[in-house]
């Protein structure tokens, strides 16, 4: 009497059933974690980042005390020269684009593959969805997480709010974050009272704020200075 042969594609298809449903069940709690969170924070004000936490691990690895400047101030108390000079300065494109620079970022793109090394095309929705959610890095997975993140601040956070987030996480020196604490280390004054000349110089060093201080500005620091607050004028006020 024939046996009858067994069918592989059958006997695999209930595992393969298997894995497809813990896959569609972790990309669900994924979905719906995630966009609760950013939904979270479009009204409660990040009390601390990643970053914040790896550079104090980093100051206590090298012997020194944990360091957290930090005041949050709201967007309508904000100085207009310190938005204004934050848009001229990383992303002035910032009120019309949804999230993020095509231009841009094809021309880093395009500059990284000839060896050279310039500013990213990271615009300030992207950084902000990188301060507040992810860890620092360069990989393709975080970059494919922060532009997943950016897409959701943009969809469920206004443009005000994105850059007041963004003006009150950054880092902008050693244990400094946001402009409030900068204005302060920098000026000892609040980043309410901020004039053009003192935002933009602020401003000049977001690229790398731990190598580069307001302080002690180089000539490619003043430079940038001076290039920010002409943008500053080309911009004009910001209507949101």
């Amino acid at each position: 009497m024939a046996t009858k042969r067994r069918n592989p594609a059958k006997a695999k298809s209930p595992l393969l059933k298997k894995i497809t449903g813990i896959l569609t069940k972790v990309f669900l709690w994924f979905l719906m974690v995630t966009v609760l969170w950013v939904l979270f924070y479009r009204f409660v004000n990040p009390p601390i980042t990643l970053l914040m936490i790896l550079r104090n691990i980093e100051r206590t690895t090298d012997g020194k005390p944990a360091k957290m400047e930090k005041k949050w101030v709201d967007f309508e108390d904000m100085s207009d020269n310190m938005k204004r000079a934050a848009v001229s300065a990383e992303d002035q494109l910032f009120l019309s684009h949804i999230g993020f620079d095509v231009k841009a970022i094809e021309k880093a793109f395009s500059t990284n593959k000839k060896g050279k090394k310039i500013k990213g095309g990271s615009t300030i929705s992207q950084q902000t969805a990188k301060n507040v959610f992810l860890w620092p890095g360069r990989s393709w997975i975080r970059k494919g997480f922060e532009a997943y993140f950016t897409l959701l601040i943009e969809i469920f956070w206004s443009k005000e709010r994105i850059l007041e987030v963004y003006l009150n996480v950054i880092e902008m020196g050693d244990g400094i974050y946001g402009a409030e604490a900068a204005a302060q280390a920098y000026y000892g004054k609040s980043c309410t009272k901020l004039s053009r000349a003192q935002a933009a110089l602020i401003a000049s060093c977001f690229p790398n704020p731990r190598r580069w201080s307001p302080k002690n500005a180089t000539p490619y620091i003043r430079h940038r200075q001076y290039l920010i607050m002409k943008n500053m004028k080309r911009l004009g006020p910001l209507d949101f």
